[in-house]
């Protein structure tokens, strides 16, 4: 199908792409526009996963390309920050699947792993045969994972038993294998292990009563004695640091998804001003309408921008991890504001499903918390500003 670039890409950034990445680009597209975006508010609405998706939206090759800093990539960043930025513009549930999928736990591996854990494990994540989830959230410890966590690790043998509670964890209650992060009681230092699901003493409760993400199935988790054999853990995740790494990538991503989050809601409004009338004409002409829908382009432009040059610098080896924490900080704010200025746009049909700018509004609550707080982001980045660490 021919390429043909979003209105709201008002700079023209998927230009950047080359042709084989503009042609998987538009496939994606015409996925989530032809099979998700029909479907996807029965599923927010009741709160349900659409499984049976699953096996057809992993044949787009969202899930092709994971994270490694072993090994070139496949694609460049930047095309896969504009996958993550067109799933998220239709459904940002999908979006999330796939950052859980494909990001955290395959790019735990990819990262962490051996290279026999990568040729076991990533092929079959990659064509949806096994499901992985990414265990780091605690019922107690979120922002400050890297001293907080209470999970336990002990050796034993050449096994290890693994002791303590996750919370938030995406994928949850269907995945084959979760991450779990816990700390080695021997040396206090942060190891992975792939645990099976199935594992005896494993369990996964799914946390009802959400307001955003509603089709994602996060769950509380409860590790009681469960044993995972040495060839389980991740081989190169020998302390925090190490996930670190995969949380740098992925909270770029995450600043991708909230960029499509904002798109999504300003192209609701966009269309909504266009055919709702008001005053004896469409609201599309009212001066102050079109004042909400031009600051919504200039956030989502102004992210955009960031997200490019971020994932530019991924691609040339010089990201670090307060480049990633400033986009998703900056860009996840900016789409809390905007998904506002678009419902607000829309009056009061912008809280009525139909009209899909809700969806965007709400869901925008959990990207903004998700893989880092904006405030645990600004601290990161005041910490390469100032060279002074502020986290307690």
């Amino acid at each position: 199908m021919p390429f043909e670039p979003l209105a709201s890409d008002f700079y023209g950034f998927e230009t950047l792409l080359n042709g084989q990445e503009q042609d998987a680009l538009m496939r994606i597209r015409d996925y989530m526009e032809g099979t998700v975006r029909p479907v996807i508010n029965d599923y927010w609405e009741r709160a349900e996963f659409p499984h049976e998706l699953i096996g057809s939206f992993l044949e787009t090759d969202v899930a092709r390309f994971p994270f490694a800093e072993t090994r070139p990539f496949e694609n460049s960043a930047v095309f896969r920050g504009l996958v993550s930025m067109e799933m998220a513009r239709v459904d940002a549930s999908m979006a999330t699947f796939v950052g859980v999928q494909e990001g955290l736990a395959m790019g735990s591996i990819s990262v962490c792993g051996s290279q026999e854990q990568r040729d076991t494990w990533l092929p079959k994540m990659a064509s949806g045969e096994v499901i992985g989830a990414f265990g780091l959230t605690e019922p107690l410890s979120g922002s400050d994972s890297a001293r907080g966590l209470r999970t336990t690790a002990t050796r034993d043998g050449d096994s290890w038993v693994l002791n303590g509670s996750k919370r938030w964890i995406g994928n949850a209650t269907f995945s084959d294998i979760t991450i779990i992060w816990a700390k080695d009681s021997a040396d206090d230092q942060v190891k992975g292990f792939l645990v099976e699901t199935s594992s005896p003493g494993y369990t996964a409760t799914k946390i009802d009563r959400k307001i955003a993400l509603r089709p994602v199935q996060n769950a509380d988790i409860v590790l009681d004695n469960v044993v995972v054999p040495e060839r389980m853990r991740l081989a190169n995740a020998r302390s925090f640091r190490d996930t670190a790494k995969v949380l740098r990538l992925t909270r770029a991503a995450v600043a991708w998804s909230s960029v499509g989050v904002a798109v999504g809601a300003y192209e609701a409004a966009v269309a909504y001003a266009k055919e709702r009338e008001q005053f004896g004409r469409k609201i599309a002409e009212h001066q102050l309408v079109q004042d909400l829908l031009a600051k919504c382009l200039g956030n989502i432009t102004a992210s955009m921008a960031m997200c490019v040059r971020v994932s530019q610098m991924l691609d040339e080896g010089t990201q670090r991890d307060e480049h990633s924490a400033l986009a998703k900080g900056f860009c996840t704010s900016r789409m809390r504001e905007t998904v506002a200025w678009a419902r607000e746009a829309m009056g009061g049909n912008g809280i009525v499903l139909d009209y899909e700018a809700a969806r965007f509004f709400a869901d925008a609550e959990a990207l903004y918390s998700y893989e880092g707080t904006r405030e645990m982001n600004s601290l990161i980045v005041g910490r390469a500003i100032t060279g002074k660490a502020a986290f307690v």
